[in-house]
């Protein structure tokens, strides 16, 4: 127990720095230590929940987050995390998993190669388009018993927003998609509460630090290789999962 407390505050540290979720690298770490993967996922979905809470508490008290921007998101991800959760028993997830493999390492490549000044961010809310975002965020994490913010991340990279403000909203829309889910599967399984109690106080206390690690001292460029990095760890992550 107080492994998985260390593993799941350092996990939330690193994570926090680019506003995702590290259920996807704490659930097959669980895994491997003879931790059921019913029991994981759930306790995975929760973390993630509780961690970026966390954070997102921070940047609501230091004014860094725009509601506005994460409302569509929270909106369409949350329902459509229900359905990923639901129809995972439904369909294979090797296919799903290796389409986003792919997308990840596009993705990680956008933000090396994007050069966008801070004076050409956009401002304005294009709420189709960010409930589009979550709608695709939700679907992958209950699908895959992960938070969406791979996905929610280079999206709004490619809609243009600064990346100091993608990691705020990230951080804010993906514990609603990831509780979602995380009721679902409890809903069909049964949940370890005091896994989840102890793996949940790591994930808060790493993901608040790196958050306010992240807005003091790193440059926008800087948060964009920070996530670039992330996505590829997700992406090699997820080639050994297939």
């Amino acid at each position: 127990m107080l492994l998985l407390f260390l593993i799941s505050l350092f996990a939330a540290f690193i994570f926090s720095l680019g506003g995702v979720g590290a259920a996807i690298v704490l659930i097959p770490i669980m895994v491997s230590m003879g931790i059921p993967v019913n029991i994981a996922k759930p306790v995975g979905l929760f973390y993630n929940t509780i961690s970026l809470s966390g954070a997102t508490y921070s940047n609501i008290k230091n004014k860094r987050l725009d509601v506005r921007l994460g409302i569509p998101i929270i909106v369409s991800s949350f329902f459509f995390a229900v359905i990923g959760a639901y129809i995972s028993k439904f369909i294979p997830a090797k296919v799903i998993l290796i389409l986003f493999i792919i997308f990840l390492i596009f993705s990680s490549f956008i933000f090396f190669i994007s050069k966008k000044g801070k004076d050409r961010y956009r401002e304005d809310v294009p709420y189709l388009a960010l409930g589009g975002v979550g709608a695709l965020a939700g679907l992958l994490s209950g699908l895959l018993g992960i938070g969406g913010g791979g996905i929610i991340s280079p999206l709004m990279l490619m809609l243009g927003f600064n990346p100091k403000k993608i990691t705020t909203v990230t951080a804010f829309a993906v514990p609603f998609s990831s509780f979602s889910g995380f009721l679902t599967y409890w809903a069909m399984g049964s949940v370890n509460w005091k896994l989840m109690l102890i793996v949940s106080l790591g994930g808060l206390i790493g993901a608040s630090i790196g958050t306010n690690l992240m807005h003091e001292r790193f440059h926008p460029q800087t948060v964009k290789k920070v996530l670039a990095v992330i996505l590829l760890i997700l992406a090699v992550k997820l080639m050994f999962k297939v």
